[in-house]
Order: structure tokens, then C-alpha cells, then sequence
């Protein structure tokens, strides 16, 4: 499917991208390294943005070396993190409302597609209102191999009963950005705590500021 055909269906990861919680995740990091004597250090930890949690362990360990506790680090960090998540709803990212009314209304069907586990993944978007939209969940360890391999929005398109390349994708980070374009969707990037790389804009896919401009895009076709 070219970029402009309408599509059948609509992928949609949510850290970063629906919610405005990678910012969140990231000072949990960074807290949880304080907790047990380590530097935080945020260049590697941009790689993990969008990874699995075996893909970001396995990039903190090669980074910090065999001595790095993982395991303990990551209990803090998810202790941070969830006790943030336990004062009150992600704040919601720019546009991203609007673009699922948007499409709610066009019946556009619309699938998620996260590196989250699914608990955490329900609880953030009941608690934002934003779950009844998603005809279906594709969530963290629920498929063979997690972001950046093309499994996860594989899955979401066939949640969908589609084709991949009759569905738009949109992501924030590199590492799903890989996924949906291996996949075989149609990609709109939205980068959050990081822009893209030359080797990322050389996949071809759109790069925009807000979901607000993704909605324009649907609306002119």
C-alpha cells in the first residue's frame, strides 16, 4: 500500500507515542542506578527504548559489564516506575485523542501494539481512557520475538484480520520503527525522547512532529 491510500487499519504503539510515559520510565532508570551506586548512562539507555525487557537487559549488560546487578537495578526501576504509575493517569500525548476519535468515528480498526506487559499496558490506558478504542492487544512476551523483529505487527495485523501492508503504523522510537517497516506497514514516526538517526530516515517511512499531523494526513485521503 502506498503512504497515500487510506488504510484498512490503523497499528499503534503507546510509550512514548499515546502516552507521555517514556519520560517516566527513563527517571525510574535513572533513579533505580542512583539507588545501588551506578551511573545513569542515558546513551545506552536510548537504545532500549521500544525493546523488549531480554533486549534491554542484554544492552545494559554488554554496556555496564558482567558486574552489572540487572535484576536488582530493574526491581528498583520498575518499583520507581509503578509507584509513579500509582499516583494517577500518563499524561497523553499531544494529538493522540483527537486522531483516535478520528478514526474511532471513520471505523477505522485500530489495534495496539506495545512492548508492555499487558497488565501494565490495560491499567495505563483504562486509566486514560483511551482502551476502549483498540479492537485488540498485542503486548510484551506475546510473540516469538518482541520490537525490533516484525513479529508484534504482524500479530496486530492479523488481530485485525489484515494485510500489514494495508495498515498504517505509528511509532516514536527506532526500534519500532524497524519492526513495522519489516513488517511491511505503512510507517509514520512520531520521535519522542529521540530524534531519528540518518540510518533510521533512510527506511523511507514518514517522520511528523504530533499525531495531530497523522490525522490531517487520514482526513486529506
Amino acid at each position: 500500500m502506498r503512504t497515500g491510500a487510506r488504510p484498512l487499519g490503523v497499528l499503534f504503539d503507546m510509550d512514548g507515542l499515546l502516552l507521555d510515559s517514556e519520560r517516566l520510565a527513563r527517571d525510574a532508570f535513572v533513579r533505580a542506578c542512583e539507588d545501588h551506586g551506578w551511573p545513569a548512562d542515558l546513551r545506552t539507555y536510548q537504545q532500549c527504548i521500544g525493546s523488549t525487557y531480554e533486549k534491554t537487559r542484554e544492552i545494559l549488560v554488554a554496556a555496564y559489564g558482567a558486574e552489572f546487578p540487572y535484576e536488582t537495578v530493574d526491581a528498583s526501576w520498575s518499583h520507581h516506575y509503578h509507584a509513579r504509575l500509582a499516583e494517577g493517569p500518563v499524561p497523553v500525548k499531544a494529538g493522540a485523542r483527537a486522531l483516535l476519535e478520528h478514526l474511532s468515528l471513520r471505523r477505522v480498526p485500530m489495534a495496539l501494539v506495545t512492548s508492555t506487559r499487558r497488565t501494565t499496558a490495560v491499567g495505563k490506558l483504562s486509566d486514560t481512557g483511551l482502551l476502549d478504542f483498540f479492537d485488540g492487544l498485542v503486548c510484551g512476551g506475546e510473540t516469538e520475538k518482541g520490537k525490533p523483529n516484525p513479529d508484534p505487527y504482524l500479530a496486530g495485523a492479523a488481530l485485525l484480520a489484515l494485510e500489514p501492508a494495508a495498515c498504517w503504523a505509528l511509532e516514536d522510537s527506532a526500534n519500532g520503527v524497524r519492526a513495522a517497516v519489516s513488517a511491511g506497514c505503512v510507517v509514520f514516526q512520531v520521535p519522542d525522547l529521540v530524534p531519528p538517526t540518518a540510518e533510521i530516515k533512510r527506511l523511507g517511512h514518514r517522520i511528523v512532529a504530533t499525531l495531530d499531523e497523522v490525522r490531517v494526513a487520514h482526513d486529506a485521503l
